[in-house]
């Protein structure tokens, strides 16, 4: 046993010092690779580092030891499998990562620029509309009078405007290295108080007040590019994977001072002889260089984000499957945090996602600033009490106004000082949002020995000013800044991060992109022309087309279809344009890239696709009819029918900026198009055009495509035969439709053309430039009178008053409770699997994506069941498959309601399923919704006063048209006295019993249907023969 051990003692100490030779050849190695390194030049230096040998070619070399590359060749599996080692637990190797990061900068003597965020006395105000009643419902009635009401008061409303104040004197200080919580119930003001120290408020908002970046004014720097705001909304492009919408968003954003950082850190080093850690340092090079389409900082993103599994799937939206809601929201983090600014200021971000992915993302956040000094501001409706203790300090609003701003430590003290104290098993989040509310805060009140009374925002604001950390923060506050060039390399004074030619290859790679994906629309719009112009041919065959004055109109006629089928063409261009207006106003507006490098990109890929339309029909249709022969002429017509083509397109996007409303901008595309079709001189011809409306006629783009088309096919040879009206047929042909042009006509109308391509591309380029979103700028809020003069008043009142010293300040509704009768009902499933198929570019022949496996259980009456699970876990899918709201791939397994097997029509009136995304009609109030809702669902036994759906004045109408009338008939004489019970709604009813109770059907009144459905044509015929006797339009 004794030599045993002294054989593997041998064994070890050989195995060691083997080690410690090959640890000591491979760092003379790594050295002298760093010196090969050094002696390049700084352009080349930054963008050279040692890179694992294992991890190149994803682990397939064998050889071990660092390799020389250059980063920016790094292919895309190289980069995902070196941030996979880089970060393989997330929370404890990115906070590694990070403080790696610092000590290698504070080992020679560099610091990160931090962002510090002050506001002084800031007010934000909004111009309302008060109105008496309810005038601002959209109806018909309440637009004419609210335009006579706007006439008759224009100078009364202009002297005197009405305006709410959002936020009202709010002071504080957003420090850098510190996570803040941005705590307030809904409405009290945290989404403009947001977008307002981010500087994204909505232009018509009046702002005063002070707000300041490390000692400097909003106005002296750009704060949309040194600071990120997060919107709570995600807006993202549906036809683009996660890591492209990422790239895209850090090739716009570039790389800030990363490379001067990068320059001085290794000029440095190279001085002092320091040789930094190689994967660290390989790291930093990659995110440092500029313009690059595929970044490791997208890598990077996307694993302390939890997307890297997700990276390859398409976005999605609510039409077509993409990512889960929870992963849409952070791919909107992620979107912004991949830049390089250090200030965010982020509103809602736990929206959608579970508590342990929040805790997480939080978690990588708080690392972000006390490790590299970043200002972090985030808005949490109700944070979990773990989430809530990584932040440092808190931000408490309420009613637009700050009740607290200071340590997390302090709060709890201050509330005590206040008389309020949390109870031991209270989330302290929680607390802070009921202690601001009248009915919850008395609870909290801990003076036992004295009467609570309600104590108001002001109250709290006035104490806390009495407070000590009120106290400190406003020495703090009005102490003077001292401003270091450090806090000037913090912001950025640069609207956007590149040059005009990189902002254009980027928008240019990413419009290609998209209509890569949208291949099946232009391939379906040819495939549309293939055979139009097939029939068209068979109409217009060449065969029977001849040589004369007769067939010369035909042949017109041939020539003008095709030009309005070319113009129209271009139409779906309006509804792809308008769904892409949100995320352009949204990119535009964080100075992503100007409205030229969206629009000349758009413009420039719609050529080949217009070309590849126009040839496809020209070809068919010029050698089918049988045009003239000439070869040049085939070229010229092919040429100006793709100038009209390129001039519609360009006018259709044009109309889809203008009118962002895409019903009203189809409406007036339709207007468009008719007009065009009017003034073209083939309807009417010019001659016989009233001499007011020819002018709508020379700015047709029709009408000179006409004249350049027909001129060069009627001044062929071939009609250059005399007629016996000593005229040429062309010549003949082209008199009667008034295009009596010459051959330099063809020339001038294709001149014309291209002026009116460049007009409409420079017309939408001013359009995106400065047209606003929608929502924007444009209308004024509307206020009732009632809330208006409760603003107001409490505006008024000192801070000894209480709010219910006013009169009217809080009314009270009474609540009608009420119980509908319903059946209780099981929904059971078991062994459900859903699945769908591989996408394409993944393609694995008999392959499907497995999403639910062998899910089994039931949700049982009287039993409040929670549906867990992690963001992308496959929770909105199961409930979509079990509500058949799956309209693609396949399901597999036993659905039962109540123990029969699922019918979707049957199981669709005793289930209501919420979705995750809210889906409303916009132009209907929530009380109509409601009702309509009632109405659609309910039984018929439910007493019409409960149900309240069809407004009083819609009833008449059923009662009068004869198609309800007909549908009563025909299923009464059916099935009205059938007496044979059935289950309807869970309920053992006779057929008779069912149609009378849910359709108020009743076969004792089929009689009175038959007479009502024989007086119907006979009234109407009555009228028709009365009118055609007594009414005459004609005009002789």
């Amino acid at each position: 046993m004794g030599s045993s051990t002294s054989f593997q003692d041998l064994r070890k100490r050989s195995d060691d010092y083997e080690d410690d030779e090959d640890d000591d050849v491979g760092h003379d190695e790594v050295e002298l690779q760093w010196a090969a390194i050094e002696r390049l030049p700084t352009f080349k230096r930054i963008r050279t580092a040692l890179f694992d040998q294992k991890l190149l070619n994803a682990g397939k070399d064998e050889v071990l030891g660092k390799k020389v590359i250059n980063v920016t060749r790094l292919g895309a599996l190289e980069r995902r499998v070196f941030i996979d080692h880089l970060i393989t637990i997330i929370d404890k190797d990115n906070l590694k990562l990070l403080k790696k990061l610092k000590e290698r900068m504070a080992r020679v003597g560099l610091e990160l620029p931090t962002t510090d965020v002050r506001f002084k006395n800031l007010n934000v105000e909004a111009e309302c509309k008060v109105v008496h009643g309810k005038p601002h419902i959209p109806t018909l009635w309440n637009t004419i009078t609210n335009i006579f009401s706007a006439i008759t008061n224009v100078n009364r409303c202009m002297s005197q405007p009405n305006k709410i104040k959002i936020l009202n004197d709010v002071s504080g200080i957003v420090k850098p290295s510190r996570m803040t919580l941005l705590l307030g119930l809904p409405g009290c003001g945290k989404t403009t108080f947001l977008q307002t120290l981010a500087g994204k408020h909505d232009p018509s908002l009046k702002v005063s007040g002070e707000i300041s970046y490390n000692g400097y004014k909003l106005s002296e720097f750009v704060p949309q590019k040194t600071s990120a705001y997060i919107n709570q909304y995600d807006l993202h492009i549906s036809d683009m994977t996660v890591r492209e919408t990422i790239d895209f968003s850090a090739r716009c954003q570039g790389i800030g001072s990363r490379a001067d950082i990068l320059k001085e850190l290794s000029r440095r080093e190279k001085f002092l002889g320091i040789i930094p850690e190689p994967d660290l340092d390989t790291y930093m090079k990659a995110i440092s260089v500029e313009g690059l389409k595929r970044t490791l900082q997208t890598d990077y993103i996307l694993k302390i984000l939890g997307l890297d599994s997700c990276g390859d799937t398409i976005v999605g939206d609510a039409m077509s499957r993409g990512i889960s809601g929870g992963e849409k929201k952070r791919l909107t983090i992620g979107e912004m945090m991949v830049g390089p600014t250090i200030a965010f200021f982020m509103d809602e971000i736990s929206t959608g996602l579970d508590s342990s992915t929040t805790f997480q993302i939080v978690t990588c956040l708080q690392q972000l600033a006390h490790v590299i000094g970043a200002t972090i501001l985030i808005s949490l409706l109700q944070p979990t009490p773990e989430t809530f203790d990584l932040f440092d300090d808190i931000i408490l609003m309420d009613e637009g106004k700050i009740v607290y701003n200071g340590p997390k430590s302090d709060v709890q003290e201050f509330f005590e000082y206040c008389g309020f104290k949390c109870p031991p098993r209270k989330g302290l989040a929680d607390f802070l949002l009921e202690v601001l509310s009248q009915k919850d805060q008395a609870q909290y009140w801990f003076h036992r020995d004295q009467p609570h009374s309600y104590v108001s925002t002001d109250k709290f604001i006035a104490a806390f000013k009495e407070f000590h950390a009120g106290q400190r923060l406003n020495e703090e506050l009005y102490a003077p800044f001292k401003i270091a060039e450090d806090h000037k390399n913090a912001l950025s004074f640069n609207i956007y991060s590149f040059e005009k030619w990189e902002l254009f290859k980027a928008c240019l790679t990413r419009e290609w992109l998209l209509t890569k994906r949208n291949s099946f629309l232009y391939m379906f719009r040819s495939a549309q022309l293939v055979s139009l112009s097939l029939i068209v041919v068979t109409l217009f065959i060449r065969t029977q087309m001849k040589i004369d004055e007769f067939h010369a109109r035909k042949y017109m006629a041939c020539l003008f279809f095709g030009l309005l089928r070319i113009l129209t063409s271009g139409v779906p261009e309006l509804a792809l344009t308008s769904s892409r207006l949100g995320i352009f106003y949204k990119q535009r507006d964080l100075y992503f890239y100007p409205a030229w490098a969206y629009s000349i990109p758009s413009a420039i890929l719609r050529i080949p696709f217009s070309f590849l339309d126009t040839f496809i029909w020209t070809s068919l249709i010029y050698f089918g009819v049988g045009y003239s022969p000439e070869p040049e002429r085939f070229f010229r017509q092919l040429f100006i029918q793709f100038l009209l083509h390129q001039v519609g397109t360009s006018i259709f996007r044009l109309i889809a900026v203008v009118i962002q409303t895409p019903p009203v901008a189809a409406i007036f595309c339709q207007f468009t198009v008719m007009a065009t079709l009017l003034s073209s001189g083939f309807i009417v011809p010019l001659p016989s055009m009233p001499s007011w409306i020819k002018w709508c006629f020379w700015i047709s783009p029709l009408s000179h495509t006409d004249i350049g088309i027909s001129v060069n096919e009627f001044l062929s040879p071939r009609w250059q035969k005399v007629s016996s009206l000593n005229e040429t047929l062309g010549h003949r042909a082209l008199l009667k439709r008034g295009l009596n042009f010459n051959k330099s006509s063809y020339w001038i109308s294709v001149s014309t053309l291209i002026g009116m391509w460049v007009l409409a591309n420079i017309g939408f380029t001013l359009a995106l430039s400065y047209s606003k979103p929608p929502g924007t700028g444009r209308s004024r809020a509307i206020v009732s009178h009632k809330r208006f003069s409760y603003l107001k008043r409490k505006e008024d009142l000192s801070n000894s008053m209480q709010d219910d010293q006013l009169q009217g300040a809080h009314t009270t509704t009474e609540v009608t409770r009420m119980v509908l009768p319903f059946v209780p009902v099981t929904l059971s499933f078991d062994n459900v699997h859903y699945f769908v198929d591989t996408p394409k570019k993944f393609q694995v022949p008999n392959k499907k994506l497995h999403l639910l496996q062998d899910i089994s259980g039931a949700f049982r009456p009287g039993v409040l069941t929670a549906l867990m699970g992690s963001s992308g876990a496959g929770k909105t899918t199961l409930m979509d498959v079990l509500s058949g709201r799956k309209t693609g791939g396949y399901i597999e397994g036993d659905i039962r309601v109540g123990g029969y097997p699922k019918v979707r029509e049957a199981y669709a009136r005793v289930f209501g399923y919420c979705e995750q995304t809210d889906v409303h009609s916009p132009q209907i109030t929530v009380k109509e919704s409601v009702m309509y809702s009632a109405w659609l669902r309910l039984s018929a036994e439910i007493p019409k006063h409960i149900r309240l759906m069809l407004p009083k004045w819609w009833v008449w109408f059923y009662w009068i048209i004869p198609t309800s009338w007909t549908l009563r008939g025909l299923i009464t004489s059916q099935y009205g006295d059938i007496n044979r019970e059935i289950i309807a709604f869970g309920k053992r009813k006779t057929i008779t019993a069912f149609l009378k109770s849910h359709y108020g059907f009743k076969h004792e009144d089929l009689l009175l249907t038959a007479i009502l459905l024989l007086a119907y044509p006979i009234f109407f015929a009555s009228v028709f023969t009365y009118f055609t006797a007594k009414l005459n339009f004609q005009r002789r």
